[in-house]
């Protein structure tokens, strides 16, 4: 490994890494030492040096993703050390808001009783330990804290043989070194135990191409459910290539991945609809040729990994869209009331039940992680949808 290190194709990359890892140096002292940054700096270089530190490590993460050197690494090093430099660039924001808040309080410490100023030195000091705290719980704990989401399903034209339905939803596995074979046994496991009439899988079953997609398959192997297990397909399957070979795989163990395609699927009198489409890019139109898909007279029931087909969906006349891709936001803090995640950037539909008229859409949480190596706010799930007669 060494020696590829030392070759000069890769010294662009070469030179990324050693920045990033200088970044994260200058972070770790920040976090070491950041009230006495407070004393010894202007609050404006504190403020300036910790942006610095959290751009640069974002950046870093993204590119690392995507450089030559990632590929001199075994997966678990090269996933890991890009969580770590994820998990700090969110770690330092908070940090900054700490040394803002420590810079206020030391213009008055001065005119404190010993007591006070004492208190405001514990205070100042849990400041800088609870983002690192939090950070902790959500990579160790919560991150792999999985459990079962019941959700039902209202609809008043539901047609009779389809009420009390159960549908099992397994999505956003991301099995990597972030998720373990043994956390996705008990996703299975959980599922399988609610005896659900239909088991769905809603894509993203790796993260990268150096993922072990046949371990996933494997495991998903185990699911069983009354009417069959059928899934569509998510962005990294896109970006790892994989699309064919987890369509074709997914078929030789009864898995039916419906890619741009339905099927009618009977129970009693009643006939559900249920279509599937590839990942849905943000950059072109939505659901293109899915209004052919639509039954008449059934039940229609879209699975699509990304959420924001919903309004179209809906036009087109798909009564419920099973949706995944946000993680729930993955890490959500709430203040003042005000749920804030970065996904709320990137669609209105992050996590649970949405309406619109007569139709839904349901988004899932999902069990894995992607970039940062934690979840907070938003714990790992599998969900059990129940289809009820309003």
């Amino acid at each position: 490994m060494l020696l590829r290190l030392l070759d000069l194709r890769n010294l662009p990359d070469f030179i990324l890494l050693s920045t990033v890892i200088l970044v994260q140096a200058t972070g770790a002292a920040l976090l070491l030492w950041g009230p006495a940054w407070v004393r010894v700096l202007r609050l404006r270089w504190a403020l300036t040096a910790g942006a610095l530190v959290s751009i640069t490590a974002l950046m870093g993460g993204f590119l690392l993703r995507f450089a030559r050197v990632n590929r001199l690494f075994p997966p678990w090093w090269a996933d890991w050390g890009r969580g770590l430099i994820f998990t700090w660039a969110f770690v330092s924001i908070f940090l900054m808001v700490a040394i803002l808040i420590s810079r206020r309080w030391l213009r008055v410490e001065s005119l404190q009783s010993p007591a006070r100023r004492a208190f405001l030195h514990t205070t100042r000091a849990a400041l800088f330990c609870t983002p690192v705290i939090a950070t902790g719980y959500g990579v160790f704990i919560q991150r792999v804290n999985l459990s079962l989401r019941e959700q039902d399903l209202m609809f008043p034209d539901l047609p009779k043989d389809l009420d009390g339905l159960r549908l099992v939803q397994v999505t956003d596995i991301h099995l990597s070194p972030f998720l373990s074979e043994r956390v996705l046994a008990r996703a299975v496991d959980m599922a399988n135990e609610t005896r659900a009439h239909l088991a769905l899988v809603t894509g993203d079953l790796i993260s990268t191409a150096r993922d072990p997609l046949d371990i996933c398959l494997r495991q998903l192997s185990r699911l069983r459910a009354d009417a069959g297990v059928f899934g569509c397909l998510g962005n990294h399957e896109i970006y790892a290539n994989a699309e064919d070979y987890v369509e074709q795989q997914g078929a030789r163990m009864g898995h039916r991945y419906l890619r741009h395609r339905a099927e009618g699927l009977k129970f009693g009198q009643a006939t559900l609809n249920l279509a599937g489409v590839d990942y849905q890019a943000s950059r072109k139109p939505y659901l293109v040729g899915a209004e052919g898909m639509v039954a008449p007279g059934a039940f229609n029931v879209l699975l699509s990994h990304n959420p924001d087909v919903f309004p179209v969906a809906a036009r087109q006349g798909y009564q419920l869209t099973i949706a995944g891709h946000t993680h729930g936001g993955q890490v959500r803090i709430e203040i003042l009331r005000q749920d804030l995640n970065i996904a709320r950037f990137f669609t209105p539909y992050v996590d649970g039940l949405y309406r619109r008229d007569d139709a839904a859409v349901f988004v899932s949480r999902g069990i894995g992680t992607i970039a940062l190596p934690a979840r907070l706010g938003a714990p790992p799930e599998v969900n059990l949808l129940r289809l009820c007669r309003a």
